[in-house]
């Protein structure tokens, strides 16, 4: 079967019908996972359709997805749709919400990268890197530009974040990502595209930083 990314390429968002939606959340599920941001059933993505979203379920294999298991939210982070089955609504749904109610999101994720991860063991607020080209990659960011992500404190439960996050959110306008110390890292975007690109430009300017940061470099010299 044709893989859904690609039925996509040259459609905007909105074109997508309610199951090529499902079927995108899944098949971003396994991308996430084969880079390793969404191991041992941590991590998750919601798209934004119209006025519903889609969002994956809560601690299963992300790899194994499949689309009569997504969740359906209407704008409200209410319930539409459920699987059953005993599959449970992500814990990450009030923080995703956040992104979509205070940013307009099209498209949230939240990656458990071991990039993300560690360079929050390597900042203390804020994770700044510039002079990058792969900073042209985040939207209002050029290749001089300094880049900043803020870092909040994790909580032992995964919905307990939502209040930080969300004055995170609104304390740093120019920011389409949180990180969160020892955790991960929360990504959104206008659409799927924009979430997913931002995503992979966040990953690449983490690892380089940690790597400088271990070569005795300053990443933001």
């Amino acid at each position: 079967m044709e893989s859904i990314l690609n039925q996509t390429k040259e459609k905007s968002a909105s074109s997508l019908t309610p199951q090529q939606t499902r079927e995108l959340v899944c098949e971003l599920c396994r991308n996430f996972y084969n880079q390793g941001w969404a191991s041992g059933t941590g991590g998750g993505i919601s798209i934004k359709e119209g006025d519903k979203i889609y969002m994956a379920p809560s601690g299963v294999q992300k790899e194994r997805l499949k689309p009569e298991d997504i969740f359906v939210l209407d704008a409200q982070g209410e319930t539409l749709e459920e699987p059953g089955r005993g599959l449970k609504l992500s814990q990450c749904s009030p923080l995703f919400m956040h992104a979509y109610q205070i940013r307009n999101a099209g498209a949230v994720l939240h990656s458990h990268s071991l990039n993300a991860m560690m360079v929050t063991t390597q900042y203390n607020k804020h994770f700044r890197i510039r002079n990058m080209e792969m900073q042209k990659g985040v939207e209002g960011f050029g290749a001089f530009d300094t880049l900043e992500v803020p870092i909040i404190e994790n909580t032992a439960y995964e919905c307990d974040l939502a209040d930080s996050l969300a004055e995170a959110i609104r304390n740093n306008p120019k920011s389409h990502a949180i990180l969160v110390r020892r955790h991960g890292v929360y990504v959104w975007g206008k659409d799927w595209k924009q979430a997913k690109t931002h995503a992979e430009c966040y990953d690449y300017l983490f690892e380089a930083a940690v790597r400088m940061k271990q070569l005795g470099m300053d990443p933001t010299v």
